[in-house]
């Protein structure tokens, strides 16, 4: 799948100050944005000769490491808490949304559900449920 890229995100990694040094530009984002982040990068290294070294995580993880001292250079989460937070401590400059998440279930093929019938199955002591990282990732709240 081929993705274009945001002319906004285009724009902050081209004028990233790091394009004249040797250390990689370090990019970090969450775990849900890792296909489209990874194509995106690949297709940002084509046109500027920078190195990315990018790491994806549940976004509430990778806010707590750059709290600790962790130098991010890019964060992207579609959470706007985090990037938010950051921001208001000190940690991050401007956060611009670029993406919104939508929550959703999804369920193996022997599992007959539907919006009508979610709840009832999550309910379900004979229904196995996942989550993603409580209060680290917004699909695990």
């Amino acid at each position: 799948m081929k993705i274009k890229m945001n002319k906004w995100i285009a724009t902050t990694l081209l004028l990233t100050p790091l394009m004249a040094n040797s250390a990689p530009l370090e990019f970090r984002a969450a775990g849900s944005l890792k296909s489209a982040m990874t194509e995106l990068i690949g297709e940002y290294q084509k046109m500027a000769p920078v190195e990315v070294e990018a790491q994806f995580a549940p976004s509430g993880l990778l806010r707590k490491r750059i709290e600790k001292g962790e130098g991010v250079d890019v964060y992207a989460s579609a959470n706007m808490k985090h990037p938010l937070a950051l921001r208001e401590a000190g940690k991050g400059g401007p956060v611009v949304m670029f993406a919104r998440n939508k929550l959703c279930a999804i369920a193996q093929p022997e599992v007959a559900v539907d919006s009508t019938t979610l709840l009832d199955k999550l309910l379900d002591p004979q229904v196995r449920v996942g989550t993603s990282t409580p209060k680290a990732d917004p699909a695990g709240d």
